[in-house]
């Protein structure tokens, strides 16, 4: 808003900013964000908190909502900035929702999976009673800023989360998206991400892809932000994964778990005649490549069998199962039946 502006500029009250830091990003990242403030004449104040899947709760919240009372922010002119994961963005996202019924935030992802999953769209929430996300709402943030420097520190493990989510819109939107992944995703490991000059094989492997995957994804969320329509391809890999994550926990990271519910998700598809063989073979191998795994031994058929039980009751009493019905392609399915899961997993076990 051009008045806004005008009158903060023309303001004699100096610029304040409150910002959430997740602790190890603050060791990585914390004195270059200090200079930056203190260069910029900004009166700040950053707390630095561990956020992580244990800790994702409305005691955090709380915690960021003391600090902030304290702070006396504007809620009009002073947006909170959340600088992290994405544990980190929906903990912040949650709190500037609840502050004064809304303050704006900004949302500045440091990980794969954040930059391309938690920082799209208008979620926000923490884990409550063992269950994951179960308590949140919908407030956008005013703006996600996108940096792919961040995700030069993060291990390769966390680079493979990243690319669980990745795939997820390859596999419902975009064979292109799908075989670049195919194609790069060892060069896009081994370079975490970093635009890097001399690899003319690879082009700037690491831009297309994360363009595509926020794309695909902003083109399912805008029409449905609110989720008003259950029918989302977005829910693919998370039917079994949010209880196979919260009983597991910490083993699988949250991309980890979302590739073992697409991974057994294919074989449904399988079973079904949606996908044959041959296309099967190269999701697992694509999956494989990427280095995200294809089983888990927690997940086991009476887990499985919960999970989809839960679903049902939050999905207006149909299982809006989303499947492959070809690479890049797929469509929601309710007439899955209990004997062709059941197939399924007995195949995806033997194998």
């Amino acid at each position: 808003d051009p008045q806004q502006i005008e009158l903060i500029t023309a303001s004699k009250r100096k610029l304040r900013r409150f910002i959430v830091i997740d602790e190890v990003v603050d060791k990585l990242y914390g004195s270059k964000v200090r200079e930056y403030f203190e260069e910029n004449n900004v009166q700040h104040k950053i707390l630095s908190l561990p956020t992580t899947e244990e800790t994702k709760s409305m005691d955090l919240v709380l915690n960021i909502l003391h600090e902030v009372q304290n702070f006396s922010l504007d809620r009009r002119t002073e947006p909170i900035i959340a600088i992290g994961g994405g544990v980190c963005l929906d903990i912040v996202g949650l709190a500037a929702s609840l502050y004064r019924r809304r303050t704006p935030y900004i949302r500045v992802p440091t990980t794969l999976l954040s930059y391309v999953d938690a920082s799209v769209g208008a979620k926000n929430g923490v884990n409550f009673r063992q269950c994951k996300n179960k308590l949140g709402g919908y407030t956008p943030p005013v703006a996600s800023f996108l940096d792919r420097s961040f995700i030069q520190s993060i291990p390769r493990r966390h680079i493979s989360n990243g690319l669980g989510e990745i795939l997820k819109m390859a596999l419902m939107k975009h064979k292109g998206l799908f075989d670049l992944l195919k194609n790069h995703g060892k060069y896009l490991l081994d370079t975490k991400f970093q635009s890097c000059n001399g690899f003319a094989d690879h082009r700037d492997a690491a831009l297309q892809t994360t363009r595509i995957a926020i794309e695909t994804m902003l083109e399912e969320l805008a029409p449905n932000l609110w989720e008003d329509d259950l029918d989302r391809l977005v829910d693919f890999g998370h039917l079994i994964s949010p209880e196979l994550e919260m009983t597991v926990l910490p083993s699988l990271m949250h991309g980890e778990a979302v590739n073992v519910d697409m991974a057994f998700m294919t074989y449904v598809a399988h079973a079904r005649g949606l996908l044959d063989a041959e296309e099967k073979e190269q999701i697992l191998q694509c999956m494989r490549g990427l280095e995200l795994p294809v089983w888990h031994s927690g997940c086991s058929w009476a887990l499985i069998q919960r999970a989809l039980r839960e679903r049902l009751k939050h999905s207006g009493g149909q299982p809006r199962m989303p499947l492959p019905t070809g690479l890049g392609v797929a469509e929601i399915f309710n007439d899955t039946s209990e004997e062709t899961l059941e197939r399924a997993y007995e195949l995806w076990v033997r194998d």
